[in-house]
């Protein structure tokens, strides 16, 4: 169900006094729990819960021609798939605009930040490459689906091996790992997600806070420096609110980092 305009309204008076209903501060997450190794058959994976919000994420490897541009580059995808068990919001069937989205952010997150050393998957130059697949799955949605599953993919890299290749039957041996890692900055790169609602700024909505959202930005940075932006909704923000927005960043960045580091090394 979409929240009521009375629900809405209550949330709106609290969040103009800076509170909110579970008692968190404006700029305040959940509490954060990471789990990392829960497949068998991902080259990497983790499971991650934002209070009641919960994903899965796997890492898969193949090895593939490169993209005519980058020869000497590995490639990169990320794609999402919002299950029915998470939502009744979201059905099967082909993808839609919010997997679609929610991938293509992330996506974009991981790739600028060059957190990925996508020259070292170059196996042999204009020929072969590794190819690394992030798949994300929601199990429950009580929102902020996008800053949970990008904290899951920075923890299945890091927790992801490179499966054993074959050269000479050209294939890749799936379920036989080996010791190497795959190639990552020293850096750890997160996205967060800021929501305008009413007056106010807020970092992980809950579904119904979600649901009051008139503009949000998603900001991949790692301690200050910034690498990507991905603006949603349809309200534009003032340069104030984006003023706002950059200056608590780095705050939220630290706080965040700080929570989720043990999990992530």
């Amino acid at each position: 169900m979409i929240t009521s305009k009375i629900t809405g309204d209550r949330i709106k008076s609290y969040l103009e006094q800076g509170k909110r209903f579970d008692n968190r501060k404006l700029e305040e997450f959940r509490k954060i729990e990471i789990e990392t190794g829960i497949s068998k058959n991902a080259e990497g994976s983790a499971r991650v819960k934002l209070g009641d919000t919960e994903v899965l994420v796997g890492i898969k490897m193949n090895v593939g021609e490169p993209y005519p541009d980058s020869p000497d580059k590995g490639n990169l995808m990320v794609t999402a798939e919002l299950l029915p068990l998470s939502s009744e919001r979201f059905e099967n069937g082909p993808p839609r605009f919010p997997a679609i989205e929610l991938g293509r952010v992330l996506d974009r997150c991981v790739r600028e930040s060059k957190f990925i050393d996508v020259e070292k998957l170059c196996i042999k130059k204009g020929e072969k490459v590794w190819t690394i697949f992030i798949d994300v799955y929601s199990i429950n949605d009580d929102g902020n689906l996008l800053d949970a599953a990008g904290m899951g993919i920075i923890a299945a890299l890091k927790n992801a091996k490179i499966p054993k290749y074959d050269e000479k039957e050209e294939k890749v041996l799936y379920g036989e790992l080996t010791n190497t890692s795959i190639p990552l900055s020293k850096d750890t790169p997160l996205s967060l997600t800021y929501h305008k609602i009413g007056n106010s700024i807020v970092v992980d909505p809950t579904r119904e806070e979600e649901d009051l959202s008139e503009a949000r930005v998603t900001i991949g940075s790692n301690n200050g420096i910034i690498s990507s932006m991905q603006k949603g909704e349809e309200t534009a923000l003032t340069i104030e609110e984006i003023n706002r927005i950059l200056d608590t960043n780095e705050k939220v960045w630290k706080e965040v980092f700080k929570n989720i580091e043990k999990h992530i090394k």
